[in-house]
């Protein structure tokens, strides 16, 4: 069995897990692997780990002490976080208002993923941004929208959950000419919050997010796929973003 760890550049690599809605439909899941500057190492999110998949965590990282800190980036991925962190005991876990509300007894630290003083702390490896103008932990528990997106600095590859979505298209459809697809998360009408110019804000967002991180080569989405910009023969994602964007006017 190869390794489910895909390595996505220098110093990030994504594992695509497993997530059955039902205990019947997968919808898929991913956590990845960010390496600092210091040599240490992140998570960003958590997926479940059997021993050959932890193996592999230990040969990319040099081990368990080499692992800093874990960053759950999306309100709703909660599923996952136990297990990682009991595997992971000695890594600073970060989560969100919502993580810190559903899992009370895991030993939170006070800085949030959504706080911009870890977010500053971690600044020079890696870029973070949250989308405006929506609801980034949404009242109704089927609006998984916002999250933090982060931008590996070193390896130009974003880490995202449902914000934006990678649909790999079967190589049939590719032949066709039909290419990859980028979107934005279907839920995002219902995200919008209930005020004048929220559409207006969250356009705004997604144009800086073009602007600032349109030379990225590497997609990595939550339940869909991750996507290289020299796959689809384009300097960066900005084309991509674009066109995610255009079809949400």
């Amino acid at each position: 069995m190869g390794s489910r760890w895909q390595e996505m550049g220098e110093g990030f690599w994504n594992l695509r897990g497993s997530f059955r809605i039902g205990g019947v439909v997968d919808i898929g899941t991913h956590c990845s692997l960010a390496r600092l500057a210091s040599g240490r190492w992140l998570f960003l999110d958590a997926c479940a780990l059997d021993e050959e998949t932890a193996a592999e965590v230990a040969m990319i990282t040099g081990g368990e002490e080499a692992i800093e800190a874990v960053l759950n980036l999306h309100p709703f991925h909660t599923v996952y976080v136990p297990a990682l962190h009991a595997r992971y005991p000695k890594a600073a876990l970060h989560g969100t208002a919502r993580h810190l509300r559903q899992l009370p007894d895991l030993p939170w630290q006070s800085e949030r993923c959504e706080d911009a003083a870890l977010q500053q702390r971690y600044g020079n490896d890696l870029a973070f941004t949250i989308p405006r103008g929506v609801d980034f932990i949404s009242a109704n528990e089927r609006v998984h929208f916002s999250s933090v997106l982060a931008l590996h600095r070193a390896s130009q590859a974003i880490h995202v959950d449902d914000t934006l979505m990678c649909l790999r298209m079967p190589l049939p459809l590719r032949w066709l000419g039909m290419s990859e697809l980028v979107s934005f998360h279907p839920t995002l009408g219902f995200a919008l919050e209930k005020r004048p110019k929220a559409a207006a804000d969250f356009r705004q967002w997604a144009e800086s997010l073009i602007d600032d991180w349109g030379d990225a080569q590497v997609l990595c989405a939550a339940h869909n796929s991750c996507l290289r910009a020299d796959e689809v023969e384009t300097q960066g994602l900005r084309q991509l973003f674009r066109r995610a964007l255009q079809k949400m006017a």
